[in-house]
């Protein structure tokens, strides 16, 4: 099965496929996540990632497909997260291989900016917290590592409703692309993570 995860920055996106691939034992390809290793190797790519990121801007579809694209290769399942973003880089998606179904997370944009401006992340091993919904064991510190954790300059609120405005303009078109191709499942992000991993099998298995 081929998946991809559709939605706005802090709908919960990422959790959701990580546990859900975890579950169906498909690889969870998550595009946010291969850009900050480039970022933190510092290659040619990530230095350029970093720019973007820090101003709350899209990077540009030609790396996010090169990265993307090299990852999935010639997988038969994947869950993707985070891809596609614009219309053009669904439309070469579709060049390379087809999506079985697209499930859109909606939620409200004052959740969305609470939640993130509650995100922290451990800059060693990568665990991702919410001081809200999911804080460390230790105040400020990484359950696994004991490192001060941070705030990641794209979850600051100023730049979450920067990425916000950018989203809409570039990333809602593809609902009525997906929607026209029959895909497109909607899914209310909204709650605990347990009750949205159960309307996610709901959709993708229903009875």
């Amino acid at each position: 099965m081929k998946i991809t995860f559709l939605g706005p920055p802090g709908s919960g996106k990422g959790t959701q496929a990580e546990r859900l691939a975890g579950e169906l034992k498909i690889p969870h390809v998550a595009t946010g996540d291969i850009l900050r290793d480039s970022v933190t190797k510092r290659t040619p790519t990530g230095k350029k990632v970093a720019l973007y990121l820090k101003e709350g801007k899209l990077v540009p579809d030609e790396i996010i497909l090169a990265v993307v694209l090299e990852k999935i290769g010639t997988m038969r399942n994947f869950l993707l997260d985070g891809f596609p973003r614009t219309l053009r880089q669904a439309k070469q998606l579709d060049r390379v291989t087809g999506i079985d179904i697209v499930i859109f997370f909606q939620i409200s944009e004052d959740t969305i900016v609470a939640r993130l401006s509650n995100r922290r992340v451990c800059p060693t091993c990568g665990k991702i917290y919410n001081l809200i919904t999911d804080p460390p064991r230790v105040d400020s510190a990484c359950d696994r590592c004991g490192v001060a954790l941070r705030v990641r300059d794209d979850d600051r609120e100023e730049t979450v409703k920067r990425r916000l405005v950018v989203y809409r303009e570039e990333t809602v078109p593809l609902v009525a692309y997906y929607s026209e191709k029959g895909v497109l499942r909607y899914l209310d992000a909204d709650g605990d993570p347990d009750v949205v991993n159960s309307r996610i099998k709901g959709i993708l298995f229903p009875r």
